[in-house]
């Protein structure tokens, strides 16, 4: 299946909260694999700015996406995320014409 949404992000923690933030993340990522039909779920921090952390996903569609954000797992991890000194998350949707190997 071909993805038609492409989303990127970014969020921003105190570096000295990372080891807090990294079972959140990773218990998000696999509860987004096994429930929400994503494509892609990748997320990394940033090696060169300490607690920045960046997401790229790919969706099949737009109401995949839809679900994701209301699924039973986000409303934890966003209150985790708040909890580990979130300080700033910035999220852009993008909506992809057709994909190819570079």
């Amino acid at each position: 299946m071909l993805p038609s949404v492409a989303v990127f992000g970014i969020l921003r923690f105190p570096p000295e909260r990372m080891s807090e933030v990294r079972p959140h993340l990773k218990a998000l990522v696999e509860a987004t694999y096994r429930h929400d039909g994503c494509l892609a779920y990748d997320v990394a921090e940033d090696l060169l700015d300490p607690g920045l952390v960046r997401f790229s996903e790919l969706w099949p569609d737009h109401a995949s996406l839809a679900r994701h954000l209301q699924a039973p797992h986000i409303e934890p991890w966003r209150t985790a995320a708040r909890d580990c000194g979130l300080s700033e998350r910035k999220f852009t949707a993008y909506d992809v014409a057709g994909s190819r190997s570079v």
